[in-house]
């Protein structure tokens, strides 16, 4: 709970016959709501006719009775999640996109944040392409698109556009007639299928998206593949695979995901239970109850606890009724979301030593205010353990940490943080364990480039998130 904004959320839905593929939908993207609260979006496809509706705010809000009746049935759907960590936060920014070009229509939904697309939307502008947003994810449809046009089919485009595209992405692409999932070479971020008892074929960034529309895991689509579902089943193009090493972001684990997911086969839920057990052997504490701040703290203080022996209590009610603190656009906003969103129970803190679990550290404000609460409802003694290392360089590839300027860990030492927020101790997962976290993954490695500084890939000349708005004064070109 450390003011991380998160990626976005992707999920896809192919029907052999027409069918509410707009309701299943919005239950794969409520239940997907974790990785975005900015924007969401979903794109019908009624026998080639596609219909969107996309709007900023929650997908229940967004998504009325009236808004779902309207985009009717049809036979393949695509729907997103946005937290944006390229371009601004309007509608105009939502997913997914909707292209119209000579070869058909095409939507297209994408997870993660490429690390060359300014080189490719320079390179698109120069050649006369016109663009509507500035996110990155019209970038790659244009390079499909682009690709499309010699390209024998959707699916061949997209192998070939692969070819361009550097970073993070999960797409999900429905053509006329196709559904197709694809993740980059890296495995940056999540992306699995499943199917239903009616056989309808489900693409979701996580596999709690699975279990919310009833459907049955299949597996995850591996680094690099390309998985075509159309009225003949399902193929895979694996030109790209086993052309990087895994780098799958490992703050899935920590943070991102839902803890009832399973990610790339590691249970989330067991990850987190075992970063607490690793803090506990690492920073160990004389204390009398360990807490987590909920709600990805929660499983780590559990491990804490079975690790340590120190009891585990319910430290903190979460109103559920308010979003995740880092999605409040403004440093202002997110102070005031923490005074309504958690409230300590003073009986289980009151005149202890409390071990308080929390799975990072960014700018500390938001940590601060936590503890400050526990000290108002009677602690004795606060000592925080984090479940991740301390942050320490940008991440590029889909985390709104673009900055080294604003993380506390590069400006001050863990005992001047522990000054600053206001614990009597404080302690950090090491990198070398927050390596060993995931279980059974099917892979071989993890980026920890926020922790660590060891990119898997190139980064880009143009990081920062809002690269598309800048001011002509602050133009450096």
């Amino acid at each position: 709970m450390g003011n991380l904004r998160e990626e976005c959320g992707v999920f896809g839905v192919f029907s052999s016959e027409k069918s509410d593929v707009t309701s299943t939908s919005y239950y794969g993207l409520f239940a997907l709501q974790h990785r975005g609260q900015e924007s969401c979006g979903i794109a019908v496809n009624d026998d080639g006719v596609i219909s969107v509706y996309k709007d900023t705010g929650l997908v229940n809000d967004v998504f009325t009775p009236q808004i779902i009746n309207s985009l009717g049935e049809g036979n393949i759907a695509v729907g997103h999640v946005r937290y944006g960590t390229t371009g601004t936060s309007d509608r105009s920014n939502a997913q997914p996109i909707l292209i119209n070009h000579i070869k058909g229509k095409m939507a297209l939904a994408h997870n993660g944040n490429l690390v060359n697309s300014g080189e490719l939307r320079k390179e698109l502008e120069l050649e006369g392409s016109i663009f509507h947003t500035t996110s990155d994810t019209e970038v790659i449809s244009y390079i499909i698109t682009k690709e499309r046009l010699t390209a024998p089919s959707i699916e061949e485009a997209v192998n070939q556009a692969v070819y361009r595209l550097k970073g993070a992405f999960s797409l999900v692409i429905m053509s006329p007639s196709k559904l197709i999932a694809v993740r980059d070479e890296n495995g940056f971020r999540p992306l699995c299928y499943g199917v239903t008892d009616d056989g309808r074929y489900i693409v979701a960034s996580e596999s709690c998206a699975l279990d919310a529309v009833g459907a049955k895991f299949v597996r995850d689509v591996k680094p690099g593949e390309i998985v075509v579902f159309d009225k003949n089943g399902v193929r895979s193009i694996e030109d790209h695979c086993d052309k990087a090493p895994c780098s799958m972001c490992v703050f899935e684990y920590i943070y991102f995901a839902r803890p009832d997911s399973v990610i790339d086969g590691c249970s989330v839920h067991s990850a987190r239970q075992r970063a607490g057990a690793f803090l506990a052997l690492e920073h160990p504490v004389q204390a009398d109850v360990v807490i987590g701040v909920p709600d990805s703290g929660l499983d780590a203080a559990l491990g804490y606890a079975k690790q340590s022996g120190i009891p585990y209590e319910i430290g903190f009610i979460k109103n559920k009724y308010i979003g995740r603190t880092f999605i409040a656009p403004g440093q202002k906003s997110r102070e005031d979301k923490v005074k309504i969103k958690l409230n300590p129970i003073a009986e289980t803190v009151r005149g202890k030593r409390v071990v308080m679990i929390d799975d990072s550290i960014v700018r500390g404000t938001t940590s601060a205010r936590i503890v400050k609460l526990l000290r108002d409802a009677g602690a004795k003694e606060i000592h925080m353990r984090v479940s991740a290392p301390p942050f320490l360089n940008p991440c590029y590839y889909g985390t709104d940490i673009d900055s080294r300027e604003n993380l506390i860990a590069c400006k001050y030492s863990i005992d001047e943080i522990a000054k600053i927020i206001g614990v009597d101790s404080l302690g950090y997962l090491s990198t070398e364990s927050v390596k060993q976290i995931a279980k059974g993954i099917n892979g071989s490695g993890y980026c920890t480039a926020c922790f660590d500084g060891k990119y898997p890939t190139d980064i880009p000349t143009a990081p920062k998130k809002n690269r598309f708005e800048t001011k002509i004064s602050e133009n450096k070109e």
